[in-house]
C-alpha cells in the first residue's frame, strides 16, 4: 500500500510556488532590531562559569546561574549571534514532554515516566512564567496539539493515543474523520488526536532574541563572533592558577580552573556547561552519541480570509502526521502556513554549515507534500525556506553528562524537541557542573546515555538504511523490517 503522498514528478505550480522563495529562516529575516553584537572575546578573561552556545540551552543556564546567585560572573561564548542556530531555524513547537513523547519516554524509562511527566509539567510552567516575567513577546499561543492520521491502518492509533495521554492527566480527545476535518479542512484526514494541553507555538527568533536580552539585563557577559575552538583543565590546587570565585559554595574540591579557547583570547573558568548541540562537541565522547540531522522548512505568504475559511483550523493548534517520516505544521501570528519535516537528511562525516541550509529535492517534496494536504490553497506561494542541523541522538531525548573531573557539564541532543526541553536541560547541566543532588539528576534518564552511533563508515551505511526502511514502513502500513526491529532492540534509533 502506497503513502498518500505523491510519488509522480512536482508540477507547474508545486515549482512554482517555491521558485522565489528567500533561502533563509523567516523567524530570523528582519528580526535584527539595530542592536548591535556583543564584542567578540579577544583577551584573556577570568569567570566563575563560561557557557559555550547561546542558543535556547545556553541562554537558559545563564538565566538560570544568575537567577539563582545574581552575583556570580557568567560568561556566555557564541561562534555567531545568539538564538541564530537550531533555536533561530525550528518549528516554534512548545512540547511540555521532555522524552519526546509519552510512546518513547515509556519505552526507554518506564519506571520513571511519573516523575519526568510531573518535571515536565512543572519546566513547562515555569518557562511560562519567565516568558511573562521577563517580557518576552514571542508570540506565544497556548494552542495545544493536533496529530492526524492519515492512513486507515492509523485510525485506531487516535483512541490508543488519547487513553494513554489521558491516563497521565492530558486533556486529549480522539476523534474520527468527519470530526477531524471539521477541525482542519484537509482531505487527507482519516483520524485524529486532539491534546488542549501541554503544548503552544511560539516565534522561535523572538524567543532567542528575548532570552538573550533577559540574560544581559541580568547582568551575563556575552562575547558574540566568538568561536571556542578547545578546553583544557588549568592546574589543580597548589598549582598557583585556582580561580579566585564569588561562587565559593559552588565550587567544592574539584581542582583547578578550566581554560576555554578561542580564536581571539582565553576565559578562565571553575565551571563550564557545553549547550553547542548539533555543532561540534568539545568533549570527545559526545560525538560517538550525536549525529547532525538536517530538517528542512518552508514558509508560505500570509493567507487571506476565504484561504483560511478554506482550511479551517480555528483553533490554530499545531500540526503533525504519524508516519515515520512525518510533517509538522502551524500558523503564524500573521496567518502564514509553515510545513517541515519528512526528509531527514544525513551525510557522510557529520558536516554542519551554512552551505547545507538549502536543499531544492526537500523543499520540492515539501510543496508537493503541501498541496496535497491543502489542495484548496493551490496557488498559494512560500516566500522562505530554510534549514539546519538537529542534534539526533538514539534515544531521541536530551541526555547529559560531565567532563574534566565535573567542571564541565552538557547537555545535548533534544532530537528536534527542544523548544520547551531546553530550559529543563539547562537547570539540569548547571546543576550538574555546581554538584547539586537533585530528583532530576538522581534519575536513569539523566545518569544514563544513550547507545552510541558507529563510526564512519559504518555511520552513514546505518544512517541511510534505517531512513529507507523507515520510509519502507510507511509503505507497508506500518510493519517494521528485521532491521528497525533490531535497532528497537538495541536501543538504537534515528528519528526526526
Amino acid at each position: 500500500m502506497a503513502t498518500p503522498w505523491p510519488k509522480t514528478p512536482p508540477t507547474a505550480d508545486e515549482l512554482a510556488a517555491i521558485a522565489s522563495a528567500k533561502p533563509q529562516s523567516f523567524w530570523l529575516d528582519g528580526l535584527d532590531d539595530g542592536t548591535p553584537p556583543e564584542p567578540p572575546l579577544t583577551t584573556r578573561e577570568r569567570a566563575d562559569l563560561v557557557i559555550v552556545g547561546a542558543g535556547y540551552t545556553g541562554l537558559w543556564a545563564a538565566i538560570h546561574a544568575k537567577t539563582d546567585q545574581p552575583d556570580r560572573d557568567v560568561v556566555v561564548l557564541e561562534s555567531g549571534r545568539a538564538g541564530h542556530g537550531a533555536s533561530g531555524r525550528n518549528g516554534g513547537f512548545l512540547d511540555a514532554s521532555l522524552t519526546h513523547g509519552l510512546a518513547n519516554g515509556l519505552s526507554r524509562f518506564p519506571d520513571e515516566m511519573e516523575v519526568l511527566e510531573r518535571l515536565a509539567r512543572a519546566n513547562y510552567a515555569g518557562l511560562l512564567a519567565d516568558v511573562r516575567r521577563h517580557g518576552i513577546d514571542c508570540d506565544l499561543e497556548e494552542r495545544g496539539i493536533v496529530d492526524v492520521m492519515l492512513e486507515a491502518y492509523q485510525e485506531p492509533w487516535a483512541q490508543e493515543e488519547a487513553e494513554l495521554r489521558g491516563r497521565f492527566g492530558y486533556d486529549c480527545e480522539a476523534l474520527d474523520g468527519p470530526t477531524a476535518r471539521l477541525l482542519i479542512d484537509s482531505p487527507l484526514i482519516r483520524a485524529a488526536v486532539v491534546q488542549r494541553d501541554g503544548a503552544a507555538i511560539v516565534h522561535p527568533g523572538k524567543l532567542g532574541t528575548g532570552l538573550r536580552r533577559a540574560a544581559l539585563e541580568l547582568g551575563v557577559r556575552l562575547h558574540e563572533g566568538t568561536a571556542v575552538r578547545g578546553i583544557a583543565s588549568g592546574q589543580g590546587p597548589g598549582g598557583g592558577r585556582r580561580l579566585v570565585s564569588s561562587a565559593a559554595h559552588y565550587r567544592g574540591d574539584r581542582g583547578g580552573p578550566v581554560e576555554v579557547r578561542t580564536d581571539g583570547g582565553v576565559v578562565e573558568a571553575e565551571r563550564v556547561v557545553l549547550a553547542t548541540n548539533a555543532y561540534d562537541p568539545l568533549v570527545p565522547s559526545m560525538r560517538r552519541r550525536i549525529v547532525p540531522v538536517y530538517d528542512y522548512v518552508l514558509m508560505s505568504e500570509p493567507l487571506g480570509a476565504e484561504q483560511l475559511a478554506s482550511i479551517g483550523w480555528q483553533g490554530r493548534q499545531g500540526l503533525s502526521d504519524c508516519g515515520n517520516q512525518f510533517h509538522y505544521l502551524r500558523l503564524t501570528a500573521d496567518d502564514r502556513i509553515l510545513i517541515g519535516g519528512y526528509d531527514a537528511v544525513y551525510r557522510y562525516g557529520n558536516p554542519v554549515g551554512p552551505h547545507l541550509d538549502d536543499h531544492l529535492p526537500t523543499f520540492t517534496k515539501l510543496s508537493q507534500h503541501f498541496f496535497a494536504l491543502f489542495p484548496q490553497l493551490r496557488g498559494l506561494h512560500f516566500t522562505h525556506r530554510w534549514g539546519g542541523p538537529i542534534d539526533t541522538c538514539s534515544r531521541f531525548s536530551v541526555f547529559f553528562g560531565t567532563a574534566h573531573d565535573g567542571r564541565v557539564a552538557y547537555a545535548a541532543g533534544y532530537t528536534g524537541l527542544g523548544v520547551g526541553a531546553t530550559r529543563f536541560g539547562a537547570r539540569v547541566a548547571l546543576d550538574l557542573v555546581d554538584g547539586r543532588t537533585t530528583e532530576a539528576t538522581q534519575l536513569k534518564f539523566v545518569r544514563s546515555k544513550p547507545t552510541p552511533f558507529p563510526p564512519e563508515p559504518l555511520r552513514t551505511a546505518a544512517i541511510q538504511l534505517t531512513r529507507r526502511e523507515l520510509a519502507r514502513a510507511d509503505e507497508r502500513e506500518g510493519r517494521r523490517s528485521l532491521w528497525l526491529k533490531a535497532l528497537d532492540r538495541a536501543g538504537l534509533g534515528f528519528d526526526s
